[in-house]
């Protein structure tokens, strides 16, 4: 199966096609959103020049799905992984993008459309959200770290972490997003909870039992790919502690989404077997 992949991709023999790589962010009507996914998307695309990648939105900004799609098939492609750059598998990915897509295959039945999965909690992202906590952290002399805004960690200074998603109306979705605190506490020592820029519990409340822990000091580290409004009010609700970057542009969200996209051209390639 992997060498009938590696064939895939590599567009020899046969005239096989690479599939296309779409990959769908949100979308926001916070400028710095679409900024920041565009250049998640170039990042992605920098790293397999070879491969087609198109940027899309699921909502408020351009290019839509629907868009991304119709040039794809004016242009003759037969397949395209359509890769979500989402954290959560909730309403978005399992019902409005298969929606979208499945319109799509109406429209363009040449045109083959394959969902990826979305990026998760996986480890690699877990990773990163642990960088982004220590992009948080500018050593400064040889027993202090500082962090900009003021605050001081000693070296022996129990930290806490707050790790904030965007939350859900599905209790589920959130029991399944809290794994990644406890992810990231088995990978750092750290103490961490989860919270939700929407739901319970807030930012207040695990700042809160992080305290009541043993943390000495706390971080707020989002677990979002692009600031936006709620990103905004999660700072605002905690403005006297330090807030992390966003994951961003970060080599480890490039190597995830690819390995979704690989994972599903082998997932095809297994059921049509």
């Amino acid at each position: 199966m992997w060498a009938e992949l590696e064939l895939l991709q590599s567009g020899s023999d046969g005239g096989t096609e690479r599939p296309v790589l779409i990959a769908v962010a949100h979308g926001s009507r916070d400028p710095r959103s679409a900024e920041t996914m565009s250049a998640v998307v170039a990042d992605i695309a920098a790293a397999r020049p070879d491969l087609d990648v198109r940027p899309a939105f699921l909502d408020l900004n351009a290019p839509s799905v629907e868009q991304v799609v119709d040039a794809v098939a004016a242009q003759r492609y037969t397949h395209a992984v359509v890769a979500p750059l989402l954290l959560g598998n909730a309403f978005h990915a399992r019902v409005d993008l298969p929606g979208i897509l499945a319109a799509a295959r109406a429209r363009h039945p040449q045109l083959r459309l394959t969902q990826a999965d979305v990026l998760g909690p996986d480890p690699q992202l877990i990773e990163a959200l642990r960088d982004r906590v220590l992009d948080a952290i500018v050593e400064r002399d040889g027993d202090t770290d500082r962090i900009p805004g003021g605050q001081a960690f000693g070296r022996n200074d129990r930290i806490g972490i707050a790790v904030a998603a965007v939350g859900s109306s599905s209790s589920a979705a959130n029991a399944r997003t809290a794994e990644v605190a406890r992810r990231l506490a088995a990978l750092t020592g750290w103490r961490t909870e989860i919270c939700f820029a929407t739901t319970e519990p807030t930012v207040t409340q695990a700042i809160s039992r992080l305290h009541a822990r043993g943390a000495d000091r706390v971080l707020v580290a989002p677990w979002f790919l692009a600031p936006g409004l709620l990103t905004d009010r999660l700072i605002a609700a905690a403005a006297e502690l330090v807030h992390a970057d966003v994951i961003g542009p970060h080599p480890a969200l490039t190597d995830v989404v690819w390995d979704r996209y690989d994972a599903a051209i082998a997932n095809d390639l297994a059921l049509s077997a």
